[in-house]
């Protein structure tokens, strides 16, 4: 199967570093957090990867141009400011008619990926998505007048599932794409979580997404602890 990586987005919430290069080029541990995603892939024996670029494409193509030769790294330029859902769209002509897998260019996780498409093969859905929960940030407290009248700390109970990505599509999903204006989280995840075709594999184990400088910090310190 394919593996598709959205990578073509601004990234303006880590300026910083984005305002030379696309964010999924983000070194993370001595290396962009894009190839960390790619060798988890690899780890299952998926080298075959599409990467849906736009922002500095230029930054990625001279990045894989003579590296990993054992795996099959295409660059496609899906627009500057193409949606997610259009993104995968412009894929079409790369993915023919395969079920393929798909995440975000910007999160790591120790997902097993083979647990993952087994879910989504007995599921029978056009889409399945990975529900994480999100790291708690904050302590929830409760106030009555000046007084304190429930503290909890940290917790990941006290949240709730997101969509962590790490997706498997079905060639269906084209369908419900119109054009490169569309969110692939908005419509098209929406109609098809309403003919019951959108299923979520729960993954209770690490996953961090890297929005911002702080989420960056948080990654680094993890991947030490876990050695992902």
């Amino acid at each position: 199967m394919k593996v598709v990586i959205l990578a073509g987005g601004l990234g303006t919430r880590l300026a910083e570093y984005t305002k030379k290069i696309p964010k999924p080029m983000v070194s993370i541990l001595g290396k962009p957090i894009i190839v960390h995603i790619m060798d988890h892939y690899a780890s299952f024996g998926y080298t075959n990867f599409y990467i849906a670029a736009g922002y500095k494409q230029k930054v990625l193509k001279d990045y894989f141009k003579n590296k990993r030769k054992q795996w099959n790294v295409n660059i496609i330029n899906t627009g500057l400011k193409t949606m997610t859902g259009g993104r995968i769209k412009r894929l079409k002509p790369f993915l023919k008619k395969e079920p393929f897998f798909l995440t975000y260019g910007d999160g790591i996780s120790n997902i097993d990926i083979s647990k993952l498409l087994k879910f989504h093969n007995k599921s029978k859905s056009i889409a399945t998505l990975t529900a994480v929960r999100p790291p708690a940030r904050f302590g929830a407290i409760k106030i009555s007048g000046n007084n304190v009248t429930y503290f909890k700390e940290k917790s990941k109970l006290d949240e709730g599932w997101i969509n962590g990505g790490f997706f498997i599509f079905e060639p269906e999903i084209f369908k419900f794409i119109k054009n490169d204006k569309t969110f692939l989280e908005k419509e098209p995840l929406t109609k098809i979580g309403k003919i019951k075709k959108l299923s979520a594999y729960k993954h209770h184990g690490f996953w961090q997404c890297m929005d911002t400088i702080r989420d960056k910090e948080i990654l680094e310190k993890k991947l030490k602890k876990l050695r992902i």
